[in-house]
C-alpha cells in the first residue's frame, strides 16, 4: 500500500461523551488540541476549525480514528476530509513508542493517531462511505442477528419450564421453538388441560401450521401421556410463568420474521439499481453462488461492501478468519486459525462453506478431501470458503454469475 503525503493531521480518541482532538502539521508539530461533545453543533464546529486550519484545503487533512464508522466519521467524510481507521490493539502498540509504562490518556492517544498516520499511514485503513442501502443492510442484519440470539434465550427458558412439568410437548417439539407448540400451549397451559384437547381441534391447529410430519392421533397419544409428579402448587406456578413468556417469544420471532423481509426487499433493491450505483451486479453475482442464501448474502454486502467492490481477496480472507496466522520464531514454525477479525463476517462465512459442502457436488468434494488429509470440520470448511472466495472474485471481476458446468469442465 502507498502512502499518501497530506499537510495536517488529526489524531481523534473517540469517547462516549466527548472525543479529545490533536492536530499535527507534516513535521508532527503540535498545532491545536481540543475535546469536542458529542452532539451535532460541536462537531460542526470542529469540522469548521479543521477547515480553518487547513486554509480551506480539507483534502490535505487526514484524520485517524479507531471506530471505523459512526458520527464523527460520517460528519467529516461528508465535509471531504480523509479518514483512516486503526485497529486499538495496533494503537495500543503505536503508544508503546512514548511511554512503556503502559497507562492511556486522551491527550496522549489523540497525539499517538496523527503521529502515527503521519509515519506509518499503511497500517491504517481509509474508510468511505457506504451506500444508503448498504448501511440500511448493515443495521438491519445485525439487528436480525441480536433478535435471533434473543429468540433462542427466551425458547430455551421456555423449554426448561416444559421439562420442568409438561415433558410430553418436547416429544413433539424438542427445541420448543415452533410457533404451532406456542399456540398449543394456549389452548392446552396444562397437562390437565391437554386431557380435554379434541382431535378436531388438533387437527385444525396442525392444518393452519402446515405440520405435516405429526397426526393429530399422534399429537393426542403423547398429550394423554402420564404427566410427571411435582410438588403441589409447582405446575400452577410454571404454568403461569409460561403464560407470561409466551407473548414476550411471539413478539421476538414476529419482529425477526419482520426483519427478514426487510432484509429481502432491501436486497431485490440492490440488485434492482441502476448499472453504475452501488451494488447493483454484485448482489446477483454472489447470491447466484451455492450456500448462499438470505442471510448471507445480507452479511457479506453489510460487512465487507467496500473489500467487495475493491476486490479485494486477501483483505476479505483475512477480515473473515479464513487466513491463518503463522507463528514462527527460530526453527519452530505453527500455523494457528485467525481469531481476530469480523466474527459477524466469519460466521457467514463458515455457513456459506458448511451448506456449499451439503448441496454442491464440487464443494462437497473439495470438503471429503480435505477431511482425507486428516483436516478437522472447521479446518476443511475454511479451506473450502478460501477456494470460493477465489471463484467469487474472479466472477465479480468479470462480472458473470456462477456457472456449475464451467467450474466443473475447469475441475476435470
Amino acid at each position: 500500500m502507498t502512502s499518501i503525503s497530506f499537510g495536517w493531521y488529526v489524531g481523534i480518541d473517540w469517547a462516549t461523551q466527548a472525543h479529545q482532538v490533536t492536530v499535527l502539521d507534516a513535521e508532527r508539530r503540535v498545532l491545536g488540541e481540543r475535546s469536542v461533545a458529542h452532539t451535532g453543533s460541536a462537531l460542526a464546529e470542529l469540522a469548521s476549525w479543521l477547515t480553518e486550519i487547513c486554509g480551506g484545503e480539507v483534502d490535505r487533512v487526514a484524520v485517524a480514528i479507531e471506530i471505523p464508522r459512526g458520527t464523527v466519521v460520517e460528519t467529516l467524510l461528508e465535509r471531504g476530509f480523509a479518514v483512516f481507521a486503526l485497529n486499538p490493539k495496533q494503537l495500543d502498540r503505536f503508544r508503546d513508542r512514548y511511554t512503556v509504562a503502559g497507562a492511556t490518556d486522551d491527550r496522549r492517544d489523540a497525539f499517538v493517531l496523527a503521529a502515527s498516520l503521519a509515519t506509518d499511514q499503511p497500517a491504517f485503513r481509509r474508510v468511505r462511505l457506504d451506500e444508503p442501502l448498504v448501511i440500511r443492510l448493515r443495521e438491519l442484519s445485525r439487528l436480525e442477528a441480536e433478535l435471533h440470539q434473543e429468540e433462542g434465550r427466551l425458547t430455551n427458558r421456555l423449554r426448561d419450564l416444559l421439562h420442568r412439568i409438561y415433558p410430553q410437548v418436547l416429544r413433539l417439539a424438542p427445541a420448543a421453538d415452533e410457533p404451532w407448540v406456542w399456540e398449543l400451549l394456549e389452548l392446552a397451559p396444562t397437562p390437565a388441560a391437554a386431557q380435554r384437547l379434541t382431535r378436531p381441534a388438533l387437527s385444525k391447529l396442525l392444518r393452519a401450521h402446515r405440520i405435516r410430519r405429526l397426526a393429530a392421533d399422534a399429537v393426542l397419544a403423547h398429550l394423554h401421556a402420564p404427566p410427571v409428579s411435582v410438588a403441589p402448587g409447582t405446575v400452577e406456578a410454571v404454568s403461569e410463568h409460561i403464560e407470561l413468556l409466551l407473548p414476550r417469544v411471539r413478539l421476538v420471532h414476529a419482529q425477526r420474521v419482520r426483519c427478514l423481509g426487510r432484509i429481502e426487499r432491501v436486497l431485490q433493491a440492490m440488485a434492482g439499481a441502476p448499472p453504475g450505483q452501488g451494488e447493483h451486479r454484485d448482489v446477483e453475482i454472489l447470491r447466484s453462488l451455492p450456500g448462499v442464501g438470505r442471510l448471507v448474502a445480507a452479511t457479506m454486502l453489510a460487512e465487507a461492501s467496500q473489500l467487495l467492490a475493491q476486490r479485494d481477496y486477501h483483505a476479505l480472507r483475512a477480515q473473515g478468519g479464513i487466513a491463518p496466522v503463522t507463528r514462527q520464531s527460530g526453527t519452530r514454525a505453527r500455523v494457528d486459525m485467525r481469531y481476530h477479525c469480523n466474527h459477524r463476517l466469519r460466521n457467514a462465512l463458515y455457513h456459506w462453506g458448511r451448506v456449499s459442502a451439503q448441496c454442491d457436488l464440487l464443494s462437497r468434494q473439495h470438503y471429503e478431501a480435505l477431511r482425507r488429509r486428516g483436516h478437522s470440520h472447521g479446518r476443511a470448511v475454511r479451506g473450502l470458503i478460501d477456494r470460493l472466495l477465489v471463484i467469487l472474485m474472479a466472477m465479480l471481476r468479470s462480472q458473470t454469475v456462477y456457472d456449475p458446468t464451467r467450474r466443473r469442465a475447469y475441475a476435470a
